[in-house]
C-alpha cells in the first residue's frame, strides 16, 4: 500500500499550505483530495510535487507492505 503520510509532514515542515501549493504553484486541488484519501496520483504529478516543494520522492511517499499479502512470482 502507497502511504503519502510523508507528504504532510513534509509540507508541515516547511510551513507550506496546501493553499500556497494550490494558489502558488498551481497544483490542482484534485491532487491534494486524492494525496488526503490515498488514491493514485501520476508520476507526472509526483515530479510536479517533488520540483515545486524541493524534495525527495520519499517525502512525499512510502511503501507499506501489508500484512495479508503474499508475493507471487510465478505467473
Amino acid at each position: 500500500m502507497i502511504s503519502y503520510e510523508p507528504f504532510w509532514k513534509t509540507i508541515a515542515d516547511r510551513q507550506i499550505s496546501t493553499y500556497a501549493l494550490i494558489n502558488r504553484h498551481g497544483i490542482l486541488p484534485d491532487t491534494i483530495q486524492r494525496l488526503r484519501s490515498g488514491r493514485p496520483i501520476t508520476t507526472t504529478t509526483l515530479n510536479t510535487l517533488c520540483q515545486v516543494i524541493n524534495c525527495e520522492i520519499s517525502d512525499i511517499m512510502e511503501f507499506i507492505p501489508e500484512q495479508n499479502s503474499q508475493t507471487n512470482t510465478t505467473k
